[in-house]
């Protein structure tokens, strides 16, 4: 019968041998990883085809080294649904509160695969036409709280959610690359992104990016209401509101990280 010890360094050498493929996902072999991590070569052929038994590790059959599996993208994938989850219950009590001070509807809006969609919404005493509810995607070149995202975003992944025609939806939308890029470039330096009824039409918005704990744009904070009415009050209540909130919710995405 294995001891206990035994049991536990081999859980632990397996869990840094498949740690090994971070951040990367470099093709290891056998003799490789056993001469990185000072394992014997027989241990670390072992746990290797165990972890690739159960889709951990993909081995390729032309160079018989690993790289990560699909099992891990499941995983993964799973991890980034419980932060999405996670966010909306952070930032709901700082969404709400910003709703009842500046009397206004207020919006959190998610970074998704192919875009950003909205969340949570916070309404305000006075309805306001929205251009869609709660799950529903946000083109994210023509509404406030997707520029904000899209803005801090890396500049590859970026090229990724822009691609092909950009759609228009009012007058107002900006469907120019090099324009829309000198737009993310002001709201790089304000902090401040703004839908000028650019995706309805009566409509205006202003947002704030939200970071996580590693410093990424994963989601933003809109205030959304006739744009007369916003652009009236934006610089003098919204603004500095606004601001104060997302950096509430990012501190508090910094401490759950």
């Amino acid at each position: 019968m294995r001891s206990k010890n035994s049991t536990t360094n081999a859980i632990d050498k397996t869990l840094i041998i498949l740690s090994s493929f971070a951040p990367d996902n470099h093709e290891w072999g056998t003799v490789e990883l056993s001469q990185k991590l000072g394992f014997h070569k027989a241990t670390v052929s072992r746990i290797l085809l165990a972890l690739s038994r159960h889709r951990f590790l993909s081995q390729n059959p032309r160079t018989k080294k690993f790289t990560l599996g699909s099992e891990v993208m499941r995983l993964s994938s799973a991890l980034r649904q419980s932060l999405k989850s996670n966010i909306v219950q952070v930032a709901k009590p700082f969404v709400d509160e910003l709703r009842d001070r500046i009397k206004e509807t207020v919006i959190l809006e998610l970074l998704s695969r192919n875009g950003s969609f909205m969340a949570y919404i916070a309404e305000g005493p006075r309805m306001v036409r929205l251009a869609g509810s709660i799950g529903d995607p946000v083109p994210i070149h023509a509404a406030a709280g997707g520029k904000a995202i899209l803005a801090f975003l890396p500049e590859e992944r970026r090229k990724t959610l822009l691609q092909g025609k950009l759609q228009r939806f009012t007058p107002n939308t900006i469907t120019g690359a090099a324009e829309l890029e000198k737009e993310l470039r002001r709201i790089r330096k304000s902090g401040v992104a703004y839908d000028r009824e650019e995706l309805d039409e009566g409509t205006g918005a202003v947002s704030c990016p939200i970071f996580d704990h590693e410093g990424r744009s994963v989601a933003s904070i809109v205030v959304a209401g006739p744009h007369q009415r916003i652009q009236q009050i934006c610089d003098d209540r919204i603004v500095p509101a606004l601001k104060e909130a997302a950096a509430r919710i990012s501190a508090s995405l910094f401490a759950e990280g």
